[in-house]
């Protein structure tokens, strides 16, 4: 139809925000997920100046790539790159320019090309991120985490100033629940899903060595179960007529019921009753012209999905057993997996000894809060815990940020940042 017709029917602009928070080819999948989101949204009718895309932009022209300036989201799927915004790329970004982006804040921004969520009382706004995650925060490429405290007082800022009417906020990570559980209001016109609950894993996909796998020549994952689920789901239906209570159930079921027994749960947080809504009123309407075709939805026993934080693994383990014996590129694989298996064990003894040092053999950091409850009760304790960490014992990787939940355990128990100066120093200098 015509656009005044679309205008009548919504009588507001549609505005979506797009986030891949990680960088290197190992992890190829988060940037293939946005890209793939641009499409779609693209193909709804949303207008580039009204989409905001954040990637590194690092895997497209990446040498490790088989198809140079190609980027696929599924083993047989068509180019997502094309045409895909470069807001804000490389050392852009962060969480600093994300958050200006959401409150529409020029002046805040470094760097980038300076498009904002510019949005009034009349528009949607469509959120999607996807990136390493763990206990209260998710990865960015550059700078500090995005914190979910932070987070989610930026939404709430948002709201005050009236500057939307219903925002709909999709998140994978690992551990995403934790981003939102006990902290999104559900009286701000926000619905939110995530990949996982507050304390699981969430899944790459389309893997190597995996059934449905790449096509050769590819050494990583091409996409993560909950994003694909979601937009493969957008890609054969009606956008007119789909709610996202049913694409929610659609994606529960394919992230949960993997041949595995693995997969995570997807969530719900927010305004439930905005679950009623139609996917057309933030991702406009496909025409049901769709160029994808169904994804295989009984992959074969062989397994069908990779874990989020093991994936880099799997990428140098297949870089190496692909290369020729005696290769340098043999060689040089080889060296990154026993890098990164080091890397991980040296994080986990850091881990372990801090915890001794502060409460003996016998405490267990690990403790789960009760449902409904956030992760920690001081914020600032718990960014200052794991900054002081940082300072002395190196960055926590996309693998170590499983352990903000015992940061967050050590907070809820009265650990000041002496103490935790004093263990850190004694553990890593």
């Amino acid at each position: 139809g015509s656009s005044s017709s679309t205008a009548t029917e919504q009588n507001g602009t549609r505005w979506a925000v797009l986030v891949a928070g990680s960088y290197g080819y190992q992890n190829y999948r988060h940037q293939a997920d946005v890209c793939h989101a641009y499409q779609i949204l693209k193909k709804g009718g949303l207008k580039d100046e009204n989409i905001i895309v954040f990637m590194y932009d690092d895997i497209a022209f990446n040498v490790q790539n088989p198809r140079p300036g190609v980027i696929i989201n599924k083993p047989d799927g068509p180019d997502v790159y094309e045409g895909v915004p470069k807001d804000y790329t490389g050392t852009n970004v962060t969480a600093a320019n994300l958050y200006a982006v959401i409150l529409g804040n020029k002046t805040a921004l470094t760097g980038g090309s300076g498009k904002v969520l510019d949005s009034g009382p009349n528009d949607n706004i469509f959120i999607y991120y996807t990136d390493h995650g763990a206990a209260g925060i998710i990865g960015m490429p550059e700078g500090d985490y995005v914190y979910a405290n932070d987070l989610v007082d930026v939404l709430k800022q948002k709201h005050e100033a009236k500057s939307y009417k219903d925002m709909v906020f999709y998140l994978e990570s690992c551990e995403s629940g934790s981003m939102f559980e006990g902290l999104l209001p559900n009286n701000i016109s926000i619905y939110a899903t995530t990949a996982a609950n507050a304390t699981e894993n969430s899944w790459g996909t389309y893997c190597p060595g995996f059934n449905p796998g790449p096509p050769a020549g590819y050494t990583t994952c091409l996409g993560d179960l909950y994003s694909i689920s979601w937009m493969e789901d957008c890609d054969i239906k009606d956008l007119r007529r789909e709610t996202f209570e049913q694409q929610y159930e659609a994606v529960r079921k394919r992230t949960r019921n993997t041949t595995e027994g693995l997969g995570s749960h997807v969530t719900q947080y927010g305004n439930m009753n905005q679950a009623n809504d139609l996917l057309f009123s933030y991702m406009g309407s496909n025409d049901n012209s769709t160029s994808y075709t169904q994804s295989e939805s009984s992959p074969s026993l062989l397994g069908s999905i990779f874990n989020q934080r093991d994936a880099d693994l799997l990428h140098f383990l297949v870089k190496s057993s692909k290369a020729p014996i005696g290769s340098d590129e043999r060689h040089e694989a080889r060296e990154e997996l026993r890098a990164e298996v080091d890397r991980r064990k040296r994080i986990d003894d850091n881990v372990d000894q801090i915890r001794w040092r502060l409460f003996g053999r016998e405490s267990d950091l690990k403790n789960i809060r009760p449902q409904s409850q956030s992760l920690v009760d001081d914020w600032s304790c718990f960014k200052m815990l794991v900054r002081t960490y940082e300072k002395y014992c190196g960055s926590l990787s996309d693998y170590g940020m499983q352990y903000t939940r015992v940061f967050a355990n050590m907070c809820n128990a009265g650990v000041t940042k002496e103490r935790m100066i004093a263990a850190s120093t004694q553990t890593c200098s």
